[in-house]
């Protein structure tokens, strides 16, 4: 059995030069997402592919919109979780969560938080910090109603965080919630969307021998976005 000391592997894929960085880091990262995920005929072609051997061999295809949340607690004690990204804009990052969740609550108490997205066919990694609020519920709405039915009743059937005595526990709450919304399945008053505000956004490319390309924007006071290489 191979030691973790000794796993290790080069990072080939590409480069990243300031010249190639738009001046926004929210349209940076689209486009980043966008090739991830994807954005042109031969990458579909090349996932496609991938997608299919990794199926022969038994394995589940990544969420290329999977992001770890970090959060702290009010004693300053840091967790983490993978979460998915819903959504982009000029606000910032959307995510939805059960707001009793860890997660809810320690943001309900620090608002700070943090992001890492890792693309590991693209050697790539965009790490995010700012400050997280919570979306209106109307918006909240329109995204839940756009969620599988069965999705809907797991919002309900699940107290996040609560101990459950095993699985039929959960599968039973999760039948008396179908039987009770036997139509439309309402937004739970606990459940909604969170945008952070990104105070700083991180790019980084993998590179041969360690020496990885790495860019940082960071907000200013007006709004605007200074631009540095950092070391690797």
């Amino acid at each position: 059995m191979m030691a973790l000391a000794d796993i290790r592997r080069e990072y080939v894929q590409g480069e990243l030069r300031r010249a190639d960085l738009d001046a926004n880091p929210v349209a940076q990262f689209n486009r980043w997402f966008a090739q991830a995920s994807g954005g042109n005929r031969w990458r579909k072609i090349g996932i496609a592919l991938y997608k299919l051997w990794h199926a022969i061999l038994g394995h589940t295809p990544i969420d290329v919109n999977a992001m770890v949340l970090a959060t702290v607690d009010k004693a300053g004690r840091p967790s983490t979780r993978n979460v998915l990204l819903k959504g982009v804009d000029e606000r910032g990052f959307i995510f939805y969560t059960n707001y009793d969740s860890r997660k809810g609550l320690e943001l309900a108490e620090n608002p700070n938080a943090a992001l890492t997205f890792y693309w590991t066919d693209l050697e790539r990694q965009v790490c995010v910090a700012g400050t997280v609020n919570k979306l209106s519920r109307a918006e909240s709405e329109t995204y839940f109603k756009s969620r599988p039915r069965g999705s809907r009743l797991a919002t309900w059937a699940s107290n996040q965080r609560d101990p459950v005595a095993d699985r039929a526990a959960l599968d039973a709450k999760w039948n008396e919630m179908a039987a009770k919304f036997p139509g439309d399945v309402p937004l739970p008053p606990n459940w909604g969307g969170y945008v952070l505000k990104p105070e700083r956004i991180e790019f980084w490319q993998g590179r041969l021998n360690r020496l990885h390309d790495r860019f940082c924007y960071t907000r200013q006071a007006d709004d605007s976005w200074k631009l540095e290489r950092l070391a690797p």
